[in-house]
């Protein structure tokens, strides 16, 4: 022994010849409990880390775990046999020079039964040092000093934690010395390894610094388990995350992303949901300051909501979901940076780009006295780009155009703005017959988007009938109400043979703008709701848009008054009362 030591004093002896008497050591001194003991490993510890990180430094210099085992035969043992003695790792150096050892031995991508047995055992003896286990020997040591196991293996968890903290943080990728393994690959296997104590709240520190590593290198990536067990853990049994980790795991994992844009599409749009209950969970939601951050993660949720409207076209839920969450969404672009037309495209590429400033632009941004003339703006450029694309579907030479793109990114980008729908149907209601018509245009495209221009031509017909109605009925001073003008609107609400049915929606959107924004007394406007809605069941349907109305009035700017709060609530209380 003392010939050793005098070796070992002049010159570094290989790992290899030491490692028979250290493992000697770890087996005495996991035999027995004793005062010998302990004083045995209190004097040999200081060796037993300067031992530990030269062991470190072979490991990292092998290619592989197989070639490590095969030169270090006695390894796997000798670091089983310290991880399990709590007398050992209740030295905060020595634990982290084991965890380390541990991490340069896992593999990412285990090549045979040698690395994958070594990954398993890997995964058990990192739950060992930060859980309790029943055959565990640190209950011994705790009752001899007096700590609970408890509060043992939560420092233990929290030394780990820093120790890996810190790790990452130095980590940086280069490859300059051919010799040298990419640190990219300990990041990897780091996040492998960490996966069995994914749950635990004390591990999000790592886990954050994992997910926000800058990615240097084509070959740099976190374990597909890792995310996948990150992204269980986090949806479904509410581990705590900082913003930035969030963020950070959906952009590196996809099926994260999606996940959470359809949990927040689902809960926003179930039965009875509203327009100011929808906004409520969105402003509540991380996506819009996500999508804001990262333009890759909006175009993502964007072509995930385009997926999902052309299975719900008609579902006026969905569509009140998509414009209140481009809102939230543009709100905290804002705050990011300046909307310039240039920024506004990268985010909305496949939109048509003369539309972009113009739709985007809340009302509240633009003097009311010219909001009619911009709508007809609108309306006509709309028109125009509609007739274009339906000209190149019937030229011969065109069929290899993929019809319908250009009039359903339209459509999708009027959808996202239906603040401007809802300003057209409120301008409606004191509008003449001489100003209706690029407006009442704009109403049925927004409701029926997909039909050609023949068919929309006798939409369109059919919307000018319906505000012929309303116009003449809400004009009417007598009480009670003529019957045969009531009864001619309800006439017009179920579907007509041999044409395209007009939206109910469509009508009734008309309807509640003429109850609230038009001049007849309160009561009549009531009485009129009262029996459309009634016959018909639209009790739900008339709460969402007063509700969508009520929202946009509220929005900053939006000119609302005192009478026309008032009529809604009061309209809104008829209706849930039916």
């Amino acid at each position: 022994m003392t010939e050793l030591l005098v070796q070992q004093t002049a010159e570094p002896l290989p790992n290899i010849q030491e490692m028979p008497f250290w493992l000697e050591k770890a087996v005495a001194w996991g035999q027995a409990e004793s005062t010998r003991t302990r004083k045995d490993i209190s004097l040999h510890l200081s060796r037993l880390r300067d031992f530990l990180q030269q062991l470190l430094k072979q490991i990292n210099d092998v290619s592989s775990t197989t070639e490590t085992m095969s030169r270090l035969p006695l390894l796997g043992q000798f670091l089983g046999r310290l991880c399990w003695n709590p007398h050992v790792t209740a030295d905060s150096s020595s634990r982290g020079l084991l965890l380390q050892c541990l991490l340069a031995l896992y593999s990412e991508h285990p090549s045979n039964a040698v690395e994958r047995k070594s990954n398993q055992w890997i995964r058990k003896i990192l739950c060992q040092l930060a859980t309790e286990e029943e055959d565990s020997a640190a209950p011994a040591l705790m009752k001899h000093l007096g700590v609970p196991a408890k509060e043992y293996h939560l420092k233990v968890l929290k030394r780990m934690v820093t120790l890996m903290q810190e790790s990452i943080g130095k980590s940086q990728c280069s490859q300059s010395s051919r010799n040298q393994g990419c640190s990219c690959t300990s990041i990897q296997a780091a996040s492998e390894a960490w996966v069995p104590l994914i749950k635990c709240p004390e591990t999000s520190p790592v886990i954050g610094a994992l997910l926000q590593q800058p990615v240097n290198c084509i070959r740099e990536g976190l374990s597909e388990n890792f995310l996948d067990a990150l992204h269980s853990a986090y949806s479904r049994c509410g581990l705590p995350l900082e913003e930035e980790a969030v963020v950070s795991l959906w952009c590196h994992s996809l099926s994260s992303m999606e996940d959470a844009v359809l949990s927040l599409l689902e809960s926003t749009t179930a039965a009875g949901s509203t327009a100011n209950k929808i906004e409520e969970q969105v402003t509540k939601s991380l996506l819009p300051k996500a999508c804001a951050q990262h333009y890759s993660i909006f175009l993502v949720a964007n072509d995930i909501f385009r997926t999902v409207l052309k299975q719900a076209e008609r579902n006026e839920c969905v569509k009140d979901f998509f414009q209140i969450f481009t809102k939230c969404f543009l709100r905290e672009l804002s705050q990011q940076q300046p909307q310039t037309s240039a920024s506004l495209k990268a985010f909305f590429p496949q939109s048509p780009p003369s539309l972009l400033v113009p739709l985007l632009t809340m009302p509240s941004e633009m003097p009311q006295e010219v909001s009619k003339n911009h709508l007809m703006w609108v309306s006509s450029s709309l028109q125009r780009l509609i007739e274009e694309e339906e000209e190149e579907e019937d030229d011969s030479d065109s069929r290899n155009i993929r019809g319908p793109h250009k009039v359903f990114e339209a459509w999708f980008l009027l959808l996202q703005c239906g603040h401007w729908v809802q300003m057209a149907v409120q301008l409606l209601v004191t509008s003449g017959p001489e100003d209706c018509g690029p407006l009442l245009w704009l109403l049925v495209f927004y409701h029926h988007p997909t039909n050609r221009w023949h068919h929309r031509a006798s939409q369109l017909v059919q919307a000018k009938a319906v505000w012929d109605h309303l116009n003449s009925l809400f004009s009417v001073v007598a009480h009670p109400l003529p019957a045969d003008q009531l009864q001619s609107l309800i006439s017009l609400l179920p579907p007509k043979p041999q044409q395209p049915a007009l939206a109910a929606s469509l009508t009734l959107n008309l309807l509640v703008n003429f109850a609230v924004f038009g001049k007849l007394p309160l009561g009549t406007s009531t009485e009129i709701m009262q029996q459309v809605v009634d016959q018909f069941g639209l009790q739900d349907e008339a709460t969402r848009v007063l509700s969508s109305l009520r929202l946009r009035l509220n929005d900053r700017g939006c000119f609302a008054d005192d009478r026309v709060g008032l009529r809604i609530e009061e309209l809104h209380k008829t209706i849930k009362q039916m």
